[in-house]
């Protein structure tokens, strides 16, 4: 029999049960005054506090020696505050989430000053951080997190194109300041605040309810690529792969310190035999406190003394507490489940030898952040048999004599297993899955003969969807785990009281954090794309789909290929079928083609016509190994910032899956977070596909990550990023100007070398096409950098800073200073079909931007009446010769300038000799021929910085 319809509520505490225990601050259906309230979920206990101690609602300090805190979730709180708190405790966190979606962990990192989400504690070991979303949460923790992850994209479950704010709890800057009262609202010294996720707006606890449900995207509106406007069927991916977010993501200095944590760890867990003496010796810290519940966090101290003292848990970091050594108290290992046995993953809590069997299953119960009634529950041995009493230890109220010197018998176990006792009836929940907007859930009692059949047939009046068939819907059983969302359609006939007591059998954990939907039943085509790179260019799609064929072994009845880039030498595959996705994505990561490994990207599908009118969304380009591997940190930004479907890695793929996903997109915007080869590199990639873009000028953004950044000079964008808010950046490149810069062609085309030549190439090279953006540098130039690369080559992992990259400049400088080279003897200069004769110089510099060698003006400032003044959309280059290493120094030194050689738009050069030559920062030794310089099609249009910000007001 269905008890009610209950009303959607937006996840407000206020729609969730309140669950408390024996002698706790708890729900009362007596006399309490109504101005009682009671927080969700919580269980309270008055505590004695020994150290200074901050309340998690309001942020102020506990002045006083008494506090209340959850027994659950370590929630402490003022008296006055105890009955405004609506932050659901975390077990009932499950019962609060909208709509299901998995997080996106990364390796375990060092984070600090920031708090867990499920246990409030601060982060003092290696934990887990969302790479989507601002979750933090311990190690341990990590099995209890449920999925409630940003929704960025439609997958077919519970799409809707109304989103709400996406509230998440703490780690906020100690000077956020709160959107409705306008004070101070982050904290440093507890996990206290609210942000929400996509438009950034920050809140304190009490004020955030009364916000507007829903999200306008905030200030970056215009920049965020809708998640209704972006598709893809994920369900055997994980979100890494969804994202596209590499798994190696950590710097090799918190690989090598997780590495030693994790050695010593194993090296204690080596003897899983002799787990007495490990308890013994205390090698796992996890003990249940008297009157505080269960503190199973390792690694970290309890935040409570003995009794019902607490000390100030959050301030400061944690120490070590071992395990004690009172014989009045035993040490337990529980398991929730068979699962938790195969896997061997359990919990330790440490309870008084004289404690009642519903105190011990209690405790058991807290350690999974379960607050369900301890009657419903019993403990059982490690062997699977029941208990021979009522009571873990020696039964208290037995008439027979007991040993109370030794409470707890010779033969109980150390490992015991949580088991839910068997009932006839019990009431469930049932998600309509917005079969009815403004239906949170239906609960309804089930007994032994209730059917899936049974369940639609009472569910769909009170959705008032009785006059439909019964066979147009299904019930679908949802484990929202923290990394995965797992779905099970369920057989019509099957018992549904059963299913529980299974699901209760292989984790309690597991059953907290599993719902049940009713979903009406759907033909939806499955459309998996995934982008294929690294294949052999210039080859036709059937020769494309023959080595695929070969290599992967692909079944042409579901993968087709959808797109073909020959020129790259890649293609996109249309797949509909999951199983075969998943096995062509990995199989793709092992195969190689002529020595060269493929490379393989889901891409999701963006849904052009949904896109408001409004909004220009911006592409995002990182590399992560420039900058000092501060690309990693701003890919993590970004991704917040924006919808991580317009965040792209560039060391996964390259810019091709970025332009191929926003091919469809009428109008957006790049940003390129790299140096200056980073930017040629997506520039050219962009020229390659500019024809099958809808959007063939995109405008282009730089943050400056390389070296010497000299186009990020020009466009005002700094010589450098050093650490600046990435929403300050957004904000810079939503109010940038638009400017056009022009891109040179060079053709360099090899003949038979001289005899006698240095270093001379038997056959002549093939002819060749390269892009330029900033500058050419033939001699001297180009020398320094041909030497600098071959440094990188050989140690790469010494150049992640500009400081260390510029002193290495500086040193093979020097090493050059007192080298003589007659560079215009060796070579022969003509611009727009006159010759030019070269002065004694050792380098020669074509100059397209007024920023060479990091910000070092090579043309100068003064006046001279034979050229014109140089812009970078003038369609000239400047040419500029150097005498040697010391002129460079002085040019660099803003001493002098360069020697004014010619400007023009055409230009042939002729190569005597092997001569080094370098362009935009990428050098090799170039063979005696042509090189031909030329303008490269339509100008690119390239955001420069504003001077002053400009005042956009918000709608």
């Amino acid at each position: 029999m269905a008890d009610e319809a209950r009303s959607l509520l937006g996840g407000s505490p206020a729609s969730s049960p309140v669950l408390a225990g024996r002698g706790r601050v708890s729900s009362s259906s007596s006399s309490s005054s109504s101005s009682s309230a009671i927080p969700p979920g919580h269980s309270f206990r008055r505590v004695t506090l020994t150290k200074p101690t901050f309340c998690h609602y309001c942020t102020d300090f506990i002045w006083g020696l008494a506090g209340y805190l959850c027994e659950v979730c370590n929630f402490m709180s003022h008296e006055k505050c105890l009955k405004n708190v609506n932050i659901p405790c975390s077990c009932i966190a499950p019962s609060h989430v909208r709509v299901p979606v998995a997080h996106c962990f990364g390796p375990p990192g060092h984070y600090k000053r920031k708090f867990c989400t499920v246990c409030r504690k601060s982060l003092e070991s290696p934990a887990f951080r969302c790479e989507v979303c601002e979750l933090h949460v311990h190690t341990d923790c990590i099995l209890f997190v449920c999925s409630d992850c940003r929704q960025c994209h439609q997958d077919g479950h519970q799409d809707h194109d109304t989103y709400h704010h996406h509230w998440r709890e703490g780690n906020l800057p100690s000077g956020a300041r709160c959107e409705v009262c306008k004070k101070t609202c982050g904290s440093s010294e507890v996990l206290s605040g609210m942000r929400c996720e996509w438009c950034g707006m920050l809140a304190h606890a009490a004020c955030y309810v009364v916000v507007t449900p829903e999200c306008t995207f905030g200030r970056l509106r215009s920049m965020i690529l809708p998640p209704s406007c972006v598709q893809l069927f994920s369900r055997n991916f994980s979100k890494l792969h969804c994202f596209r977010i590499s798994e190696n993501l950590q710097t090799e200095s918190e690989k090598k310190n997780y590495a030693s944590q994790r050695t010593s760890r194993s090296e204690k867990e080596d003897t899983p035999r002799k787990i007495r003496h490990l308890v013994a010796r205390s090698l796992f810290r996890f003990r249940l406190l008297p009157g505080r519940g269960v503190g199973v966090l390792p690694s970290r101290a309890p935040s409570s003394n003995e009794g019902d003292d607490v000390d100030g848990s959050t301030q400061g970091p944690a120490k070590d507490v071992q395990i004690s050594t009172d014989s009045s108290k035993q040490t337990l290992k529980i398991f929730d489940g068979s699962d938790g046995v195969k896997r061997n993953q359990f919990r330790l809590i440490s309870v008084p030898r004289i404690a009642k069997n519903e105190e011990v299953v209690e405790a058991a119960l807290r350690a999974y952040y379960i607050n369900d009634d301890q009657q419903e529950y019993e403990l059982q041995t490690f062997t699977q048999q029941a208990l021979l009493s009522d009571d873990v230890i020696n039964r208290n109220d037995a008439a027979e004599d007991s040993n109370l010197g030794s409470v707890f018998r010779e033969s109980v176990p150390e490992a015991w297993i949580i088991r839910a006792k068997p009932k006839d009836e019990e009431v469930i929940r049932i998600y309509p899955a917005w079969l009815q907007e403004g239906t949170a859930y239906i609960s309804l009692r089930v007994n032994r003969d209730s059917t899936t059949q049974t369940v639609i047939k009472e569910v769909l009046p009170l959705l008032g969807r009785q006059a439909e068939c019964l066979q147009n819907f299904r019930l679908v059983e949802v484990l929202m785990g923290g990394k995965q969302v797992q779905r099970m359609v369920l057989d019509s006939q099957k018992l549904i009281l059963n299913r529980l007591e299974d699901i209760k059998k292989i984790s309690i954990r597991q059953m907290n954090q599993t719902r049940f939907y009713i979903v009406e039943n759907s033909k939806s085509t499955v459309q998996v794309n995934v982008f294929v790179g690294g294949l052999p260019p210039q080859l036709s799609p059937e020769e494309y789909m023959n080595i695929l064929k070969d290599e992967l072994a692909i079944k042409t009845n579901v993968v087709s290929l959808s797109h073909v880039y020959q020129a790259q030498g890649a293609v996109v595959l249309e797949i509909s079928c999951f199983s075969e996705a998943e096995r062509i994505y990995m199989l793709v990561k092992d195969t190689t083609i002529n020595d060269k490994p493929l490379n393989a990207v889901v891409i999701p599908e963006v849904m052009a016509s949904k896109i408001p009118q409004n909004c220009w969304p911006l592409l995002v380009f990182v590399n992560p190994k420039s900058g000092g591997l501060k690309g990693r940190d701003l890919l993590y930004c970004f991704r917040k910032l924006l919808n991580p479907h317009q965040v792209f890695e560039l060391t996964n793929g390259g810019p091709l899956p970025g332009f191929h996903t926003f091919s469809k997109v009428p109008s957006f915007r790049v940003l390129v977070c790299g140096g200056d080869g980073t930017v040629g590199w997506v520039l050219g990639a962009l020229e390659e596909i500019r024809h099958k873009l809808v959007c063939s000028e995109p405008s282009v953004a730089i943050l400056p990550l390389g070296t010497g950044n000299d186009l990020g000079r020009v466009l005002r964008w700094g010589a450098g990023y050093s650490g600046e808010d990435p929403y300050s950046i957004l904000i810079s490149v939503d109010e940038a100007d638009n400017v056009l810069m022009d891109r040179w062609t060079i053709l360099l085309d090899a003949e038979e070398p001289a005899e006698g030549a240095e270093n001379g190439v038997a056959e002549p090279e093939p002819p060749k096409i390269v892009q330029m953006n900033n500058y050419c540098g033939l001699g001297i130039d180009a020398e320094l950098s041909l030497d600098f690369h071959h440094a990188r080559e050989e140690e790469p992992g010494k150049f992640n800073s500009r400081f260390h990259n510029k002193g290495v400049y500086v040193k093979v400088g020097l090493q050059k200073i007192s080298h003589t080279r007659n560079l215009h003897k060796d070579i022969k200069l003509q611009v727009d079909q006159r010759e030019v004769e070269l002065p004694n110089i050792e380098g020669l510099i074509f100059i397209n931007i007024p920023s060479w060698g990091s910000g070092a003006d090579l043309w100068g400032t003064d006046s001279d009446d034979r050229f014109e003044k140089p812009r970078i959309d003038d369609g000239l280059l400047e040419v500029v010769g150097v005498t040697g290493v010391v002129h460079m120094g002085q040019v660099q030194s803003g001493f002098r300038s360069g020697i004014r050689i010619a400007q023009g738009s055409y230009f042939r050069v002729t190569l005597l000799k092997p001569i080094p030559v370098q362009v935009d920062g990428e050098p090799w030794i170039q063979a005696p021929g042509q090189i031909i310089i030329s303008a490269a099609g339509p100008k690119v249009h390239m955001l420069k910085k504003s001077k002053q910000k400009k005042k956009k007001l918000e709608a």
